[in-house]
């Protein structure tokens, strides 16, 4: 069984994002173990790239930052090690193919299965070219996540069918960032998925309030927060736990 599956056992996940290194990695460790005192059930953690093409300027910032700051991957794997030592919750690392590939796919996989890692989730890897990453991914245990957006219509069964993991149903079109308003018809979404696989499947992209968590646990398992967080990080700097913690607590609490 997939140690993700257990982020979803308790009722509806809240899954918050951190990208690594913004500002620094002491406190990207610090922001982590907060959510995690919060009650996160899952850690999205981004390995920055410098052209997220899925992101948003929020995001897209703290790339910037973390790249400017100079941090590796090395030195990301070594974070997560680190907090393997102390904490069980599921982590995925969130990160571009051409991360992946620059570092060897085979040993950022196998890296990815020996520091704790549990799945890869690679926004810019279209379905039908995963081929390149999950027979590593099998090999070595990780799951490969894959994402369903309102334009896949006529492929999410299929994907559905494929999936490892969990499901990321991106919530609207467009890149990540706080939205005012999410209108896409989720519930059909969901429904196609549950009839394809037992997956859990959780909403992401724009997601920034308890309210519209709240709103998108109920028509999936769970709700993915990023941009939201990742404000929090650029307006408080060092210290952003004290603030996430109290956000992912709100959020967590929203979901229940």
């Amino acid at each position: 069984m997939s140690k993700i599956a257990k982020a979803f056992e308790k009722g509806k996940a809240f899954i918050p994002f951190i990208t690594c290194g913004d500002p620094d990695l002491e406190t990207t460790a610090a922001a982590v173990r907060a959510a995690v005192r919060a009650g996160a059930d899952l850690i999205e953690l981004g390995i920055p790239f410098s052209d997220p093409t899925a992101e948003g300027p929020v995001i897209q910032g703290a790339n910037l930052r973390a790249l400017n700051g100079g941090v590796r991957t090395e030195q990301i794997f070594e974070l997560v090690r680190s907090l393997r030592e102390e904490m069980g919750t599921p982590m995925v690392f969130m990160t571009y193919a051409n991360v992946v590939f620059s570092y060897g796919a085979e040993k950022f996989i196998e890296t990815c299965s020996r520091i704790g890692i549990d799945g890869l989730i690679l926004p810019d890897l279209p379905f039908e070219e995963k081929e390149e990453f999950l027979p590593f991914c099998r090999k070595y245990g990780v799951d490969l996540i894959s994402l369903i957006a309102p334009t896949s219509k006529d492929r999410i069964s299929m994907i559905a069918k494929e999936a490892e993991g969990f499901i990321y149903l991106v919530s609207s079109l467009g890149v990540t960032g706080t939205r005012s308003a999410i209108t896409t018809d989720l519930a059909s979404i969901v429904a196609v998925i549950r009839e394809n696989t037992d997956l859990p499947c959780a909403v992401g992209f724009g997601i920034s309030t308890p309210e519209q968590a709240r709103q998108m646990a109920d028509v999936s398992d769970g709700a993915i927060v990023g941009s939201a967080i990742i404000k929090l990080l650029e307006k408080y700097g060092k210290d952003a736990p004290d603030y996430i913690y109290e956000f992912v607590k709100s959020m967590k609490d929203a979901i229940r």
